[in-house]
């Protein structure tokens, strides 16, 4: 689905990989819509051709665990155009904090890679021997800095997040992330899924409370495994059932080498995509 560029009483003013942001035509700039498009990204680029109907489970996944956390976020009440309601927020503005919240459970993607090379995830130090997949002695906190559109987010140390933030806003990230990590793991777990890792979030309103913002543990920004598989698995294939978008990263990394524009992704691959965010939804919700 194509997003217009205006809706009624509202001007776009924002693309970003996946969400189209929008202000009020009028009057106070305190409120803006979120509108989540069926583009996929991998690898820092946006994909095509897009997911169908992604959109629109991004956001009734968000608005469900908005609903279980409990925690302050940047949701509002009130009218949302027809033309993208089943695919929007109404939140408020917020300043977004440029850090990406990553807490890591389990070893997996970019964190195996470079345990393989030197023993630690985000330069952090972890015991000998364990596997793709293996679930770490405890959850780390890896934030990113959350770099502008078309460019790399970068992995920083705690302490580079303290010089961007501050060390009282920087404590404050770190132990809400972890905390909201654990609460989401539990809730996965009854329903028989691993939050292997995920990334949140956080921007500032106007009487300096942090709130959870964006999406929230979307198959977009969190990887969810089977648990079933990851408890019986003997391959790390098999160990690691996916519910997000793995299928579209295994398959680019397997087809392109990161140079020039990425190739179309192929109507399986879509399809397939498209069917486990489903999954996932269906699995959590019930």
């Amino acid at each position: 689905m194509t997003l217009p560029s205006e809706l009624p009483g509202w001007r776009h003013v924002y693309s970003g990989k996946v969400r189209d942001l929008y202000l009020p035509a009028e009057g106070p700039e305190d409120r803006m819509l979120v509108v989540a498009s069926d583009r996929v990204s991998a690898f820092d680029h946006v994909l095509s051709p897009g997911i169908p109907g992604k959109g629109e489970l991004l956001t009734r996944l968000s608005l469900w665990w908005f609903d279980q956390l409990g925690v302050p976020n940047h949701l509002l009440d009130g009218e949302i155009p027809d033309a993208v309601r089943a695919r929007t927020m109404l939140t408020r503005r917020l300043d977004m904090l440029p850090v990406e919240c990553v807490v890591r459970g389990y070893l997996a993607g970019s964190g195996w890679a470079e345990y393989q090379q030197q023993g630690t995830v985000c330069d952090i130090p972890l015991p000998t021997g364990l596997r793709n997949g293996d679930r770490l002695p405890e959850p780390l906190f890896t934030p990113a800095y959350k770099a502008p559109l078309g460019e790399h987010d970068e992995n920083i140390s705690f302490d580079r997040t303290v010089d961007l933030v501050g060390r009282t806003r920087a404590e404050g990230l770190r132990d809400a992330s972890l905390d909201i990590y654990r609460r989401a793991a539990d809730i996965a777990e009854e329903r028989g899924l691993i939050l292997a890792d995920t990334k949140f979030e956080f921007g500032v309103d106007d009487e300096g409370v942090l709130r959870l913002a964006d999406e929230v543990l979307t198959s977009d920004s969190s990887r969810y495994w089977d648990a079933g598989a990851w408890a019986s698995g003997t391959t790390p294939a098999e160990r690691m059932a996916s519910f997000d978008k793995q299928i579209v990263r295994d398959w680019l990394a397997a087809n392109w080498d990161r140079t020039g524009t990425p190739p179309e992704l192929p109507t399986e691959i879509v399809e397939r995509t498209a069917a486990r965010y489903r999954e996932l939804i269906d699995r959590l919700t019930a």
